[in-house]
């Protein structure tokens, strides 16, 4: 609505203030020609409505005549002839008005003082204490958007398009996604906890600015509010203990223990073992189900669960194997699926992931954070570099970053000193430890030492050897609280790393995923309702979102004399 293109005079915009103050005329009836026409409009076919409408009026005197121009006008601006509309609109006596009729009349207005830059005008012309026309509906929250978008109040637009998003569908729906993320975005820190605090209790945008605020570290002033449709029926388990543990009475694990990602899965799998054995008290029956890593492996090893009695299915891992999954019209036990699919959980099951944008995202906040606005972004150019650095970008500048460069690097990185930008203040490198080391000098020759760098969780793949890990002291990453904080039921990492192949290096990472893969199922009842807290966990904080995502919220480290030490305020 922003690129709105009516245009109306000022004394049509007059006349639709007077319109407020005016008593409301009583609606005609409408002839059967009418109801036809308003049905087209209403329908889907504007532009035969109002010329159906127009030519109507042209028999009806009074009210009826008013009306059905404002009618007329709307279905022209529908159909994409604003001049047409215009015309029309220039006949109306607002006084006339009544109902759905006013209600267009007080739109085209308002889309119109919109273009004209008089947003509070518009704003003043959509306080409307009547019940809006149902198809009216849409339109008249994306102009309020729109309006007060236009006059910085950046989380009331985001909030008036949520409202509408039940309303819309397809490429619309997911315009007005974008851009509520893109409005929170642009919301600054004091601005979006104090507003998301002073939401309704009932109102289910608190969701998404819950969100906002727990991937910029921010703590939730009350828990999420999730619906009970949407989560995993709990009413079959026992009580709870007194810290919240709740486990099922039989989970069916899906890993790819055969296949290409085996390497991935055997990690994932220790970890979840280790949080089951370090458990003393009740504790569900376990099966590992072997998916192969394919689509139609993991919706065999789905059926074979179900089939065996699992109340509670945590898997698959891949991908292609989750969409595959959630694709499915009848999920008859609740998934926990250990990767993000394509689009959203279906209601009553759950997705957890360390995915590559969550470094992006993380980074990007890390930054924004310490007020740096100008960055280069150095990535490796395999799928999760090229995904972190994507995902970073977007966040940075939609919270009104600049990225001044996004370089990509090789294996072995050749000298980009040329490519590196003056006058950044912070450096985000999605890379490896390796390709970092070969670059932090570069930065340093470049003058940019100095900057706050960041890496991603990648860049402690391919260290441990101090004397050339020095070479990255000063950059901070993402990583497991296990590691940094420790975490009860997992021996410390050093001591765990030194028993275990897959508690080493970058296997660690998914090994303390493996671990809250256990504790989200033994915990989800106590995490549906957890806070500012979270849940502690060994990758970091866990939230679970109104949408069936597991939010984290990661510790951050740095390395200094070439090993990685925690930095107590991450944030």
């Amino acid at each position: 609505m922003k690129n709105a293109t009516l245009r109306l005079s000022a004394l049509s915009i007059s006349l639709a203030l007077l319109a407020g103050c005016a008593t409301t005329a009583t609606t005609p009836s409408a002839s059967p020609a009418q109801s036809a026409a308003l049905a087209q409009l209403d329908g889907g076919q504007p532009r035969e409505a109002a010329i159906a409408l127009e030519t109507l009026a042209g028999s009806l005197r009074g009210a009826a005549r008013n009306q059905t121009l404002a009618d007329a006008a709307w279905g022209w601006h529908l159909a994409g002839d604003s001049a047409r509309a215009q015309s029309l609109l220039t006949q109306v006596n607002p006084r006339q008005l009544a109902g759905a009729s006013q209600q267009r009349y007080q739109l085209l207005q308002a889309i119109a003082a919109l273009a004209a830059n008089q947003p509070a005008q518009a704003l003043s012309l959509l306080a409307s204490p009547q019940a809006v026309h149902a198809p009216l509906q849409a339109p008249w929250l994306q102009t309020s958007a729109a309006a007060q978008e236009a006059q910085g109040d950046l989380f009331a637009a985001a909030a008036s398009l949520h409202r509408a998003l039940p309303l819309l569908s397809g490429a619309a729906r997911d315009t007005a996604q974008a851009d509520i993320q893109r409005l929170l975005a642009r919301v600054d820190d004091t601005t979006l906890r104090n507003r998301s605090a002073a939401l309704a209790a009932d109102d289910s945008f608190y969701n998404l600015a819950g969100r906002a605020l727990i991937a910029r570290g921010l703590s939730l002033p009350r828990p999420l509010q999730l619906d009970p449709a949407s989560l995993p029926d709990f009413s079959q388990r026992a009580a709870a203990e007194r810290d919240g543990y709740r486990p099922p009475a039989h989970i069916a694990v899906l890993l790819p223990l055969s296949g290409q990602l085996a390497t991935a899965a055997g990690p994932v799998r220790d970890g979840l073992l280790a949080g089951y054995y370090a458990e003393h008290r009740r504790r569900p029956e376990l099966q590992f189900i072997d998916t192969a890593g394919t689509a139609a492996g993991a919706l065999s090893a789905y059926d074979k669960a179900v089939a065996a009695g699992a109340d509670y299915v945590i898997g698959p891992l891949g991908r292609d194997e989750v969409d595959a999954l959630f694709a499915r019209s009848q999920l008859p036990v609740p998934v926990q699926a250990l990767n993000h699919g394509r689009t959203l959980p279906p209601a009553g099951h759950l997705a957890f992931s360390l995915a590559p944008e969550d470094d992006g995202l993380m980074a990007a906040e890390y930054l924004l954070a310490r007020e740096r606005r100008n960055v280069a972004v150095i990535h490796s150019s395999d799928d999760n570099g090229r995904r972190a650095a994507a995902a970073f970008a977007n966040q940075f500048k939609q919270r009104g970053g600049q990225v001044a460069a996004s370089i990509a690097v090789s294996d072995s990185p050749t000298n980009i000193g040329s490519q590196l930008p003056a006058g950044v203040d912070g450096v985000f490198l999605a890379v490896r430890g390796p390709q970092a080391r070969a670059l932090a000098p570069q930065l340093a020759l470049a003058g940019l030492g100095g900057a706050t760098r960041v890496g991603s969780s990648q860049l402690t793949s391919g260290t441990g050897k101090a004397e050339e890990d020095q070479a990255l002291d000063g950059i901070a990453f993402p990583t497991e609280r296990w590691a940094s904080h420790g975490v009860a039921g997992l021996p410390a990492a050093s001591e765990l790393a030194g028993r275990l192949p897959t508690a080493r290096g970058g296997a660690a990472r998914l090994l303390a995923f493996g671990f809250d893969a256990w504790k989200i199922s033994a915990y989800l009842p106590h995490l549906a309702t957890s806070t500012d807290q979270g849940l502690p966990a060994a990758t970091g904080l866990l939230y679970l979102d109104g949408s069936g995502q597991v939010l984290r919220r990661p510790s951050w480290s740095t390395f200094s004399g070439g090993h990685s030490q925690p930095i107590m305020d991450g944030r």
